[in-house]
């Protein structure tokens, strides 16, 4: 999993408001509050250019491609420094106490998260749909950074935070209006000052995870979950279909941020393969992928997408 996984959304981007749009018309400054400040490299990018200048591409990213917005990943070369937990879904589902850490986390990193904006590297990937030169992304992320960079087909591998759903009767609910009554049955909890974790929420002493109390489904009282696919689950078929059909429309596959560990992004490599698709990966560190591709190129999406885009885009 690039951070937690599901299939909420499978196709367009949701429709943006008008000052939306007039932000997306350019590219966004980078929001890096969480990170430290990422220097310029001289990364070459020729070898990326001549294997996809003149290919309709589709675009399949990781959690590399958001890091530089302030959201941790699991496995980028600054992982080491911390220690991880992800959320298993066999334990989430089975067990009430690991959803209370989860929830308990969640509500004090949920704010940072939602609030986390596009960078270079989202806005370089949205205008080169624009461009026609994409057919759209496919990602790993469950952020939804792309739809706010502008980008109109997005294929949501992981699902996303911002919903959530009931284990026992389905019903959805937005992760904004949860994050409310969390608060009303734990007043004061979003003030817990704590390092945001890749799963969108943060790290807790242990006794105030055992102080907080979970609030169930508004319709039949069941346990939530947030409607994303966590470590152990299997992306629905639908979205892992509609990923395929826009790969098979395109010439080319590009893989951007992810280290392709798991095997729900890995699976668009291979395929791509399988049906004569030309690979490159573009990602700051080593891949799964590596031997599948004809062109791997390492470095930081923010830095290197705007100067690919404007190869690709250049002369019309």
């Amino acid at each position: 999993m690039s951070r937690a996984m599901t299939g909420a959304s499978v196709s367009s981007a949701p429709p943006a408001s008008s000052s939306a749009s007039r932000r997306c018309s350019s590219w966004p400054t980078p929001t890096r509050s969480n990170i430290e400040p990422v220097e310029p490299t001289t990364v070459d990018l020729a070898p990326l250019l001549d294997l996809l200048r003149g290919r309709r591409l589709a675009v399949l990213t990781g959690a590399g491609c958001s890091t530089e917005s302030g959201i941790p990943d699991y496995r980028g070369p600054e992982t080491a420094r911390r220690a991880r937990n992800p959320v298993q879904f066999k334990a989430f589902v089975g067990d009430p106490e690991a959803r209370r850490r989860y929830w308990a986390r969640s509500v004090v990193g949920w704010p940072r998260f939602r609030e986390a904006r596009p960078n270079d590297g989202h806005a370089a990937l949205a205008a080169l749909e624009r461009a026609g030169r994409a057919l759209g992304v496919i990602t790993q992320n469950v952020d939804r950074l792309h739809h706010a960079a502008g980008s109109r087909r997005v294929v949501e591998l992981h699902g996303a935070l911002h919903e959530v759903r009931c284990l026992a009767c389905g019903a959805r609910e937005a992760r904004d209006d949860l994050q409310a009554r969390l608060l009303a049955a734990n007043p004061g909890h979003d003030a817990r000052a704590a390092e945001l974790a890749p799963d969108g929420d943060a790290e807790l002493p242990q006794a105030l995870i055992d102080a907080f109390r979970v609030v169930g489904c508004l319709t039949c009282g069941g346990d939530l979950k947030p409607d994303v696919v966590f470590f152990g689950e299997v992306v629905p078929r639908a979205v892992r279909e509609a990923g395929q059909a826009l790969l098979r429309e395109a010439e080319a596959l590009l893989v951007v941020g992810s280290s392709l560990t798991v095997f729900s992004g890995y699976r668009f490599v291979r395929e791509a393969r399988e049906v004569g698709r030309p690979v490159a990966i573009l990602n700051l560190g080593p891949t799964r992928g590596d031997g599948d591709a004809q062109v791997k190129v390492d470095g930081r999406a923010g830095e290197a997408l705007p100067r690919l885009v404007e190869g690709l885009t250049a002369g019309g």
